[in-house]
């Protein structure tokens, strides 16, 4: 059964420490639902040499409405009450599975990927598109964010997102749960959580967005991912990067509602 959200804090916050995840239905509202798939397609187009599953933070920094999409309040009260006040947006990832041949997502623990210090991180899921079992939503095993992080195993016995995969020994799929998501819904997940989902082979896309915020007090240790941004609060350590809002440029961005101001 998922977990869904309750209204405490200190309840919402118990739940995660046993499970590893949570459930916000209904967060964000279907006119900027709508301008997230209208981004996810000018993406696509834009980058005709990427699979879908492989829309990258790379992308991001010069791109404003995406920035705009990351720092919603709405996402970042969620965040805060994890991680605090002072929230740095350290990646986001468009996993953007198509109709019919979209790819699987192995069986992972985020944080065994990542450059911080600490491994103070969480990472919100926010649903495009509707999610569901047949479209190869999100599935979770829960608990396993207990295990201490593994070293990712290299995979490429067939198709699939991350090319790597934690050791099989550590995964019983038996107890995986179903993250099923109407579009504008999100879970959030431990960075330590074994986690993955399905190929889509339906004929609807599976579009999921990644973002992982992290408080202003962990560092990236990694100079060539050291390229954040502050997303509320105040920079408490001054070891990484901060980029600055991009300003909207209609010849090169895609128009949103309140682009005009967007970086001003």
């Amino acid at each position: 059964m998922v977990v869904i959200r309750t209204l405490s804090a200190t309840e919402n916050a118990a739940q995660y420490e046993k499970d590893g995840y949570l459930v916000f239905p209904d967060i964000l509202d279907a006119d900027l639902m709508n301008e997230a798939k209208e981004h996810v397609q000018w993406l696509i187009d834009k980058n005709p040499d990427l699979r879908p599953e492989a829309l990258h933070t790379n992308l991001i920094h010069n791109d404003p409405f995406w920035l705009r999409l990351v720092s919603d309040d709405r996402l970042l009260d969620i965040a805060e009450s994890f991680i605090g006040p002072d929230i740095a947006l350290f990646a986001s990832h468009y996993i953007c599975k198509p109709a019919f041949n979209g790819r699987p997502v192995l069986w992972h623990q985020d944080g065994s990927y990542w450059p911080l210090d600490p491994m103070n991180v969480v990472t919100l899921w926010l649903a495009v598109d509707d999610s569901t079992v047949e479209n190869g939503c999100l599935r979770v095993i829960p608990g396993t964010h207990k295990l201490q992080l593994q070293e990712m195993q290299a995979s490429f016995e067939m198709e699939n997102v991350l090319g790597s995969e934690i050791e099989k020994k550590y995964v019983d799929e038996s107890k995986a749960v179903d993250i099923v998501l109407k579009s504008g819904s999100v879970s959030i997940h431990h960075p330590n959580i074994i986690h993955g989902s399905k190929e889509n082979l339906s004929p609807h896309r599976r579009c999921g967005l990644t973002i992982r915020y992290i408080p202003t007090s962990t560092i990236v240790t990694k100079e060539s991912l050291n390229k954040i941004h502050l997303m509320r609060g105040n920079i408490v350590k001054h070891e990484n990067i901060y980029l600055p809002l991009p300003a909207f440029d209609a010849t090169v961005h895609m128009s949103f509602k309140g682009c005009e101001s967007f970086g001003k």
